[in-house]
């Protein structure tokens, strides 16, 4: 179960990944170096192997009978020491060994390649051994002339231990640098990740009730999700709110008319009307309480809804709905409206106004949309007006049609139930619903602003 929890930590991922990612890059950066160290280090051979046959150039001389003579006193001493790992020869073309080192003594010279005088060869041997060839054309006083190709040879247990050595520190290096690098970004990753994890304790604060909200300051990349994660819980919270509301708005509504049938049961004879009027004043309050209830009330943090697009299909609803009255619908609004609302709410805050709007109008009704308003209201990103040139709500009675728990027959006729539906989704959405009489069309003027 622990190792199962370490494999789904980011913290074991990332750094597993960053591991991996730097033992493949030293892995490759060693190959690189020892490489490269190798190359230059047969360079500098070479280059020493050249000078040695140079020297050897200078101290051999062809007679006037045509022999060749090597001086005894060689500028390396290596020479004259046997199994020195230095070897000089001289052979003739014909393949004929004409000089030998002292310190060659028991070796065969080794096989020169091809080439034309004038041009020298670096090779590699048998038995780990370097070779450094050079032919040339030797012409005495006596106009007698000989081909000879000079050949050093260098035992190449000195690059190796070169190269031992150079990949013993270099990976020795390597080691404590990858050992560092880790330790950095493990302190890193975790520094990093500080944010997340003072959200998850936040989380189980809120879990535990110890507190309302992610109210922390986080880092720039976390602030969109702690805005929704508050958006989510400020959501469930308006929920429990609203069905606690409702039950007890629904339990004292009720109170009343069953007290009246209550009374009527005792004698029903002549109190039918009485029965009736309760049990339609009961009706009312129920589907109010249901309606209120079955708002979601919720902001949505990924898709949009139109607002566009569902006016113009409740406008099309409505106009066959009164196609007697004659509606004259004026749209003013965008050819889209995005906003991150369920389409569900957004239904019936538009329905309910258009509606209402709808059945008290004379001839004409006006929408009008406007996006990212800030004049009147700041922090609201959609301002929806809708108008209507009816006989309006009396100043007085406007407060009272938008309060929670106020029971249907309260209502003015014409503008119940559904106004405070609308009232009550929009607090939950953080919006704004003002209602005051048309300057214009001289009805009544409803403004919902949404955030």
């Amino acid at each position: 179960m622990k190792k199962a929890t370490r494999t789904k930590s980011l913290s074991f991922r990332l750094l597993t990944s960053e591991g991996l990612v730097l033992a493949a890059f030293f892995a490759l950066v060693a190959l690189v170096l020892e490489q490269g160290f190798r190359e230059s280090a047969e360079e500098a051979l070479k280059e020493r192997l050249r000078i040695q046959v140079y020297s050897l150039l200078s101290s051999a001389e062809l007679k006037d009978n045509g022999e060749l003579s090597v001086s005894p006193n060689l500028n390396d001493p290596r020479f004259t020491n046997p199994g020195s790992g230095l070897y000089g020869f001289i052979q003739q073309i014909n393949k004929k060994l004409v000089w030998s080192s002292p310190s060659a003594i028991g070796l065969d010279p080794p096989p020169f390649p091809e080439m034309a005088p004038g041009e020298s060869a670096f090779t590699l041997e048998k038995r780990n051994r370097y070779a450094f060839h050079y032919r040339v054309i030797w012409q005495n006083v006596a106009g007698i002339e000989r081909e000879y190709m000079f050949t050093v040879v260098e035992d190449g247990d000195f690059v190796a231990q070169q190269v031992k050595r150079f990949t013993v520190t270099l990976r020795a290096w390597l080691l404590v640098i990858g050992i560092v690098l880790l330790l950095i970004q493990f302190s890193l990753l975790r520094w990093s990740l500080k944010p997340l994890r003072r959200i998850v304790r936040d989380l189980e604060a809120i879990e535990k009730g110890k507190r309302l909200r992610l109210d922390h300051y986080y880092a720039t990349e976390l602030q969109g999700l702690a805005s929704n994660l508050n958006a989510f819980i400020n959501s469930e919270r308006a929920h429990l709110e609203r069905y606690r509301n409702t039950l007890a708005d629904l339990a004292h509504s009720l109170k009343t008319p069953l007290a009246i049938l209550h009374g009527c049961a005792q004698s029903f004879q002549g109190n039918q009307d009485a029965v009736i009027e309760q049990l339609t004043h009961m009706d009312k309050i129920i589907e109010y309480q249901l309606q209120r209830a079955a708002a979601k009330g919720e902001t949505k943090t990924v898709g949009t809804s139109d607002v566009t697009e569902i006016i113009r299909k409740t406008v099309a609803s409505l106009a066959k709905v009164h196609r007697d009255k004659g509606i004259v619908f004026d749209l003013n609004i965008p050819e889209s409206s995005p906003v991150y609302y369920e389409e569900g709410d957004l239904y019936e805050i538009i329905g309910n106004l258009l509606d209402n709007a709808s059945k008290w109008c004379r001839t004409t009704v006006r929408v009008n949309v406007v996006l990212n308003s800030r004049k009147n209201r700041r922090n609201y990103a959609v301002h929806l007006l809708i108008e209507d040139d009816g006989p309006g709500i009396p100043q007085q009675k406007l407060s009272e049609i938008l309060k929670r728990g106020v029971r249907a027959d309260e209502n003015i006729h014409g503008h119940g139930i559904g106004m405070a539906v609308v009232n009550d989704l929009l607090e939950l959405l953080g919006g704004k619903l003002e209602g005051v009489p048309s300057k214009t069309l001289g009805g009544m003027s409803w403004s919902v602003y949404l955030p």
